[in-house]
This record gives structure tokens, C-alpha cells and sequence, in this order.
């Protein structure tokens, strides 16, 4: 199965913050997406880590000059040991 992939070049209906926010609402534990931007995303770490701190990760792939690339994963608290 192929990630799925935010691209949020693509559509300028719906803002960054909403194609982030809904991709990661409808991931299952343990998987993630490949976030495509035109412009620095970290606002969109900053969002997460506010409304979802300790749910996901955030992987810089790429940074600039004319795209960013991220994965960002819904962390699988099964997987997590104390």
C-alpha cells in the first residue's frame, strides 16, 4: 500500500492547518503520511504539537528551496515501553 500523500500545493480551497489536521485525524496508529508544502511547514508541527503533543512524529525529509518534504505519523502507544 502506497503512503498516502498530503500535498497541500494542490488545493487552495482548504487551508494547510485543515489538509493536515484531517490527514492525521484519519490515520490509524502506527501509520503516517508524506506531507508536500511550497513553504517552511513548521506552523503545521507547531498545530500539531499543540492539539495533538505526544500523538505523532515529525521527520524532516527535505527543506526548500521549493518544496518541503515531512512524514508525519500517529505514534502507536502500543509500541511505547516505559
Amino acid at each position: 500500500m502506497s503512503p498516502v500523500v498530503v500535498d497541500t500545493r494542490t488545493d487552495p480551497t482548504l487551508s494547510c492547518a485543515d489538509q493536515v489536521g484531517r490527514a492525521f485525524a484519519e490515520l490509524i496508529a502506527g501509520d503516517h503520511f508524506m506531507l508536500l508544502s511550497d513553504h517552511d511547514p513548521t506552523p503545521l508541527r507547531y498545530m500539531l504539537n499543540a492539539e495533538r503533543r505526544g500523538e505523532f512524529t515529525w521527520t524532516s525529509l527535505q527543506e526548500g528551496p521549493d518544496v518541503w518534504r515531512v512524514w508525519v505519523g500517529r505514534i502507536d502507544e502500543g509500541a511505547i515501553h516505559d
